[in-house]
């Protein structure tokens, strides 16, 4: 090789090494962002999910399961690598709102925590092969307790945009453990598109059986779950956005105190039977006396999670 050769093969891998340098430095591009983003507002929701493949002898598949709802989806954090989105539900003639689930969105994070036995999440490295340029999504319950975690990256084609995450275990959603026993774990991948009018939430699921040291012993059926998410401008959600302006740094505070927990490397355990009310109930009763004009001490809301948040049992 001469040294000219040399010189510019060089040059060609420096610059190669500045791009890359340079991509890695850029974060998150504009159009995964504008994907998570673009989940924010007000909608008609449908809910739709049927079991399709029995797996175990003799299971016989349950009925399909359909329910509804209206819903507002409000920015709560938004950093170039980190979004946060909460969920609130209207009931249109009550003008109730309940506060939903939420999600939290984190570019190339390092860790998530995993739903791994029952009632109980603790901190896992997020596999090396999906940090680069993938977003981990968590979900957290009602109370803002933990539910699932799963990491992928936005795909943009088509005029929508899609992210699926990886296989990942959540515990029983309200639907199911209000009716049923029969199983404890549900291992799932979960996938948001954006298209025109809205977004939507698939679920693969499948219902399994675990053991206490997480394995699993038994699969019952696969499921598919459908959430449908069509924007509309005919319900007026004042009523739910008031809420939240009166409640949000309520549930700032309580979001920072599930945070420390789940932060912990031996993770946390709820020591709630699997509804979550000992916890829900108290807090939601805080979260409106706040609303009411009232005032709510930090020791108040240490005494909820002291009685019923405690570390992960080894």
């Amino acid at each position: 090789m001469t040294r000219s050769t040399c010189l510019r093969t060089c040059a060609l891998a420096l610059s190669i090494l500045v791009a890359s340098a340079g991509a890695f430095a850029s974060g998150p591009s504009e159009a995964d962002r504008a994907a998570i983003l673009s989940m924010q507002g007000e909608y008609a929701v449908r809910f739709l999910f049927d079991e399709t493949v029995a797996l175990a002898p003799g299971y016989t598949r349950r009925d399909p399961k359909r329910s509804g709802g209206d819903e507002v989806v409000i920015v709560v954090e938004d950093t170039s690598s980190r979004i946060v989105l909460q969920h609130l539900l209207l009931d249109v003639k009550s003008g109730h709102v309940t506060k939903h689930w939420r999600q939290d969105w984190e570019y190339e994070a390092a860790q998530r925590w995993e739903f791994v036995a029952d009632q109980t999440w603790r901190l896992r490295p997020v596999p090396a092969a999906l940090v680069e340029g993938g977003w981990t999504q968590c979900v957290y319950e009602v109370s803002d307790a933990p539910r699932y975690c799963g990491t992928g990256r936005w795909i943009h084609a088509d005029d929508t945009s899609t992210w699926t995450s990886d296989a990942g275990w959540r515990p029983l959603p309200r639907r199911e453990y209000t009716v049923r026993e029969d199983y404890n774990a549900l291992a799932a991948v979960n996938r948001h598109t954006i298209v025109p009018g809205g977004w939507t939430h698939e679920q693969d699921n499948r219902k399994d059986i675990r053991d206490a040291s997480g394995a699993v012993t038994a699969s019952l059926v696969r499921e598919t779950g459908f959430n449908d998410y069509v924007r509309t401008d005919a319900i007026d959600f004042s009523p739910a956005r008031d809420y939240w302006a009166a409640t949000a740094d309520y549930w700032a505070r309580v979001r920072a105190r599930w945070s420390t927990r789940l932060a912990q490397p031996a993770g946390l355990r709820l020591k709630t039977p699997i509804d979550g009310m000992a916890v829900i109930v108290p807090l939601f009763t805080q979260a409106q006396t706040v609303r009411d004009g009232g005032e709510v001490s930090d020791a108040e809301i240490d005494a909820v999670f002291a009685e019923w948040v405690v570390p992960a049992r080894d």
